[in-house]
């Protein structure tokens, strides 16, 4: 009989996928979005609707295919080994460098408390403190990163939603109406809508965090597909209230200076006491939120080193069946980041981050769209069958949609993320050769 006293159930596992998604995105992008102007609120809805029809999309790859790894799992079993190197490294890229901008916004927070870490350099080392923290927790065993997901979920919901129900007696209509579209230099009110759309597209990264540890998930064609799809459906009411909330109740130029928009909302509903709740709320949330994203670094880079195509290292597993060099090595990647973009200005560093990380994430996801339509073209066309063709038809076009918004400068470097994909499978090619030979 399969033991499953160390393995994650409905409520461990959508608490991952809530609190990989509820993290830093939901704390610090009201800020990055203030620039943008409350037109940005369409882009909430836009997203969110986009990301539930990724997650339909993975809840049904899922109960096809539930394998370890994810996305890189079914592009490889649809589209063959070279597409599925390119979603492990994308994907896996997207994860160390998505980490290093919680890590940033959790001592944005933290700044409340200990104004010093509004400093780069010492803003800078506390997010490193925290990394390591979570990665030794995260080495140590798997049952207890389920266990803190679901405390830290818990937590991290309550303030957030107080403020995203409470908040709406305190809004003025004037913040929105006046505001609409700030933009610097001006840009045209779909194109303002479009970059927004890649910005929030960042808060729903995570959506798929439940199709990747499937070996350390209890009867996982049933629990993968439930959690993915609570887990989305939660996050998206929980962000759209409260993002509104936030834009509806503090002007637009604290916004926009705000390291900690969300507590600043909080003080003016709750006062002085209120800010430091929610801060440390904040706080709580980031926490939880890395260390998720710490488990789904080592198990991307685990699945694809135990096909073969990434170095065999990353799939050294200790007793607790966890990717101790990829967790490791994956941690001191997102360090060399920190270091190498440190800013004056927090929010600044935060969206060039995010938008890196959501370029990368976005070519895992358009790769798993196409995979499902292989996976299910050969079926009788029925009134499902067509359904499933609609669905996979929107959730390309806003896959693509998030692309072009995310704007040419990230999507040059982005391409060029991809063309260095070429050159690191060239060993894997190598490797190939030689076991043949």
């Amino acid at each position: 009989m399969e033991k499953t006293s160390h393995k994650l159930g409905v409520v461990a596992l959508t608490a991952l996928v809530t609190g990989n998604m509820i993290g830093s995105g939901i704390f610090l992008l009201p800020a990055n979005l203030a620039q943008i102007g409350s037109i940005s609120i369409v882009s909430w809805l836009i997203t969110g609707v986009g990301a539930l029809l990724l997650a339909l999309i993975f809840a049904n790859f899922s109960m096809l295919s539930p394998k370890v790894g994810g996305p890189y799992a079914y592009v490889t079993e649809e589209l063959g080994e070279f597409l599925g190197f390119q979603t492990a490294y994308c994907y896996w890229i997207a994860a160390w460098v998505g980490n290093a901008a919680i890590a940033i916004a959790l001592a944005g927070y933290l700044s409340v408390f200990f104004p010093i870490l509004s400093h780069p350099w010492p803003a800078c080392c506390c997010a490193l403190f925290f990394l390591w923290a979570l990665t030794l927790l995260n080495i140590i065993s798997i049952k207890g990163v389920g266990f803190f997901q679901i405390i830290t979920t818990f937590l991290k919901l309550l303030p957030i939603l107080f403020v995203g129900t409470i908040g709406w007696a305190y809004l003025h209509p004037a913040y929105f109406t006046e505001a609409i579209n700030v933009t610097q230099p001006h840009q045209s009110n779909l194109s303002a809508i479009n970059y927004a759309v890649a910005l929030t597209f960042w808060s729903f990264i995570g959506l798929e965090s439940a199709t990747l540890p499937a070996e350390s998930i209890h009867n996982p064609a049933r629990t993968i597909p439930l959690a993915t799809l609570l887990g989305t459906g939660i996050t998206a009411v929980v962000y759209i209230l409260s993002s509104s909330v936030i834009m509806g109740i503090v002007p637009l130029a604290q916004l926009q200076k705000s390291n900690a928009p969300f507590a600043l909302a909080a003080q003016i509903i709750a006062g002085p006491i209120g800010f430091y709740i929610i801060a440390l709320g904040a706080v709580i949330s980031c926490v939880g939120c890395l260390s998720g994203w710490i488990l789904m670094q080592g198990q991307i880079a685990m699945a694809a080193a135990k096909d073969g195509v990434f170095p065999a290292l990353f799939a050294k597993q200790n007793k607790e069946g966890i990717p101790i060099f990829a967790v490791i090595t994956t941690s001191i990647l997102i360090s060399a980041l920190l270091l190498m973009t440190v800013s004056a200005s927090l929010a600044e560093q935060f969206e060039l981050i995010i938008l890196i990380a959501v370029f990368a994430t976005l070519v895992p996801y358009f790769y798993t769209t196409f995979a499902y339509w292989v996976k299910i073209r050969k079926e009788k066309f029925t009134v499902t069958a067509f359904i499933k063709l609609i669905l996979i038809l929107l959730a390309g076009i806003y896959v693509l949609w998030a692309f072009i918004g995310s704007g040419q400068k990230i999507i040059a470097h982005g391409t060029m993320l991809l063309l260095s994909s070429v050159l690191f499978y060239i060993p894997v090619l190598i490797r190939r050769k030689s076991s043949v030979d």
